[in-house]
């Protein structure tokens, strides 16, 4: 499967419902991370422990993708994360914007970059992060 292939469908996963969601992951996987918190690293278990808390926290947890990037295995996204939450699942609301890079080894997600920052749910702001087909 070609890099872009797997990143692709690790996008158009819905998190908070994939209960095989780690499939996409190499075992010696390492995503670092800035965020609107600050900087963190993480490796397999620690992102399969914050993947767990998303499934524990939300109904829905989807991508919505504007932008797919290729160049050999290394694929970089923008995009912004949706979301329900298990009180309210009836209200999708916009949580984050990121961009993210990511390597791909043996069909899986193994050295990612993001930066991301909570959500400006301004209609321009989210119109500037419609989807596109990819």
């Amino acid at each position: 499967m070609i890099a872009k292939q797997v990143v692709k469908r690790f996008y158009n996963s819905d998190i908070a419902k994939d209960t095989n969601i780690m499939d996409f992951f190499h075992k010696n996987c390492e995503l670092k991370w800035n965020s609107s918190k600050g900087y963190r690293t993480m490796n397999f278990e620690g992102i399969q422990e914050m993947l767990q808390g998303i499934q524990k926290s939300y109904h829905s947890f989807k991508y919505r993708v504007s932008h797919l990037l290729e160049d050999d295995n290394i694929i970089t996204t923008r995009f912004t994360v949706y979301a329900t939450t298990i009180e309210r699942p009836e209200k999708e609301e916009a949580l984050a914007h990121f961009i993210s890079i990511w390597e791909v080894k043996d069909d899986k997600l193994y050295k990612g970059f993001e930066i991301s920052q909570l959500a400006d749910i301004s209609a321009e702001s989210l119109n500037s992060y419609a989807e596109i087909k990819v």
